[in-house]
């Protein structure tokens, strides 16, 4: 389970800036809200509010690139991802730590980064104990070439020999993680006392499931079951989307191409032929594809691959609805579900704007949903949301609730509703809407405008003569630049040349008439 992140130096967290999952020892209510391991109570859930642009899915990004580190490398995008608020910055080590459990046992895994550089300059992990004391199980640093083992790790004699040729072949790679480094191709027996790189690197790379307000959910195994088909129908009718069942059927290999962009399709059927040589090393050999409108999975087969795809039936309409039919609020339902499907203890989901393309009441719904589905399990849920409504005492402790504001400096600060002194009868969203907690929106007074200058062009023709069955008519031009509102003058009136032109026509001449004079008066030139 989550405990604690820290991080520094990153996006706009400029200093030192971490929130925690340790459950408060003030509030007493919501005890199914926290998992106790040893003697530590740790929450399951946080949620956490704040303006646009203030942080919040910075935050999200960090576990993002936490991961994204961890199974490769620094990604590129992230080197322009140190703090911009000081100069400084740019040359600074960048600091990620994240603690965790596993099982019973406690760690503290970390690392720092020059981001410009792409550089990882310092690594870590601990093992943390219920009185305060840690174990160094491995850590490297600048000064020194080679990662080493803490000094109350024993290693036998056969481990001993593994690990000094790892870290022979690492020497000193600063463009990797030395935790990924010992995941590549290393197997270790169950008693080694090395295992603890493969738990630790297993925990952070599957456990920690990140959901993005595109993301989208791509595991299709509950609709082949017949059981989880079932569940997932009496879930989708109880979000009032007028789906009354869900059903799998088979389609064309053409539509399945259609769906694709051409280069993602030749990806698809790359990695097909590829499992299908290696059959041996798969426990199934079925594979979903999901695009924004699109729900498709391919059932590997020694011929054509077999392609389904999901269809939904409206109570009383004559024919079914494609998924690509249904809105956007309905297709996030679907990829939400995962989460509530999901019989794999010890996750924790990071979700970016939970509440995207959902009814306020939806939102709240699925999150009764997911706290029922998950009770008395290990499973937890971090999400960023603007979403006032949910912010409810009935629904979340006090320390499961999390603000970040941006500062003068434009650096992010995190802090959570615990440190407020709220009765547990106060209307929470009301009193954040109304600033009592900050981290909203601040607007700014509009400066008064100047109006722009305006440039009148005015002319007027005049003549003594007069023609038989004609009108008099004067021309005089003048032109004058003027500021704010125009200065009052006396009304233009231009009179046709002949009456008799009125006939049959409106008495106001119009603008793109030749035969008149001028327009009518225009004080916009």
């Amino acid at each position: 389970m989550l405990i604690k992140v820290t991080v520094e130096n990153f996006k706009s967290f400029s200093e030192p800036t971490e929130m925690t999952m340790i459950s408060s020892t003030k509030i007493q209510k919501g005890t199914d809200h926290r998992v106790k391991i040893k003697s530590t109570n740790i929450l399951k859930y946080a949620v956490i509010y704040g303006a646009n642009a203030a942080g919040k899915s910075n935050l999200i990004d960090f576990f993002w690139f936490l991961k994204s580190t961890l199974n490769d490398t620094i990604p590129m995008v992230a080197t322009k991802w140190f703090c911009k608020c000081k100069e400084e910055n740019i040359n600074k080590n960048s600091s990620f730590e994240i603690q965790f459990t596993i099982g019973d046992k406690f760690y503290a895994y970390g690392f720092t980064a020059l981001l410009n550089q792409r550089r990882i300059t310092s690594e870590w992990l601990y093992e943390l104990y219920q009185n305060g004391n840690a174990k160094c199980l491995f850590e490297r640093n600048e000064e020194e070439k080679f990662p080493h083992l803490g000094e109350d790790v024993k290693l036998n004699k056969i481990d001993e020999a593994k690990f000094k040729t790892y870290t022979d072949d690492f020497d000193g790679n600063e463009s990797i993680l030395f935790l990924t480094e010992m995941n590549r191709n290393k197997k270790y027996s169950e008693d080694s006392k090395l295992v603890f790189f493969k738990e630790v690197y297993s925990w952070l790379s599957q456990n920690i499931i990140i959901v993005k307000p595109n993301t989208s959910f791509d595991n299709f195994q509950y609709y082949n079951d017949e059981t989880s088909l079932e569940l997932i129908n009496k879930l989708i009718k109880t979000f009032d989307t007028g789906i009354d069942k869900v059903r799998v059927e088979k389609t064309g290999f053409e539509e399945f191409r259609k769906a694709l962009p051409p280069k993602v399709f030749d990806l698809v059927m790359k990695d097909k032929r590829n499992k299908m040589a290696h059959k041996s090393l798969y426990s199934s050999a079925r594979m979903t594809m999901r695009t924004d409108k699109s729900f498709f999975t391919v059932t590997l087969d020694d011929d054509e691959p077999i392609v389904s795809t999901l269809k939904l039936y409206h109570g009383k309409s004559f024919y079914d609805f494609n998924f690509d039919e249904e809105s956007d609020g309905t297709r996030r339902i679907f990829d939400l579900l995962d989460m509530l499907l999901n019989k794999n203890d010890d996750i924790i989901y990071v979700v970016d704007e939970l509440e995207r393309s959902l009814h306020p009441k939806l939102t709240e719904h699925f999150l009764e949903l997911f706290m029922n589905f998950h009770k008395g399990h290990k499973t937890q849920l971090l999400f960023t949301t603007h979403e006032a409504s949910i912010m409810e005492q009935k629904l979340f402790r006090r320390d499961e609730i999390w603000f970040v504001e941006r500062d003068g400096n434009n650096t992010s600060n995190v802090y959570s509703l615990d440190k407020f002194k709220e009765r547990y009868d106060k209307t929470l969203s009301k009193a954040y809407l109304e600033g009592r907690y900050g981290a909203i929106p601040v607007f700014s007074p509009l400066p008064p405008v100047k109006a722009p200058a305006i440039m009148l062009n005015c002319t007027v023709v005049s003549t003594a003569a007069s023609v038989p069955g004609t009108t008099p008519f004067c021309r005089m031009t003048y032109s004058s630049v003027i500021s704010g509102t125009p200065p009052a003058r006396p009304p233009i009136t231009v009179l046709p040349r002949s009456s008799s032109q009125l006939k049959g026509t409106s008495a106001r001449p119009t603008r793109n008439d030749p035969s008149r004079f001028v327009s009518w008066p225009n004080t916009t030139g």
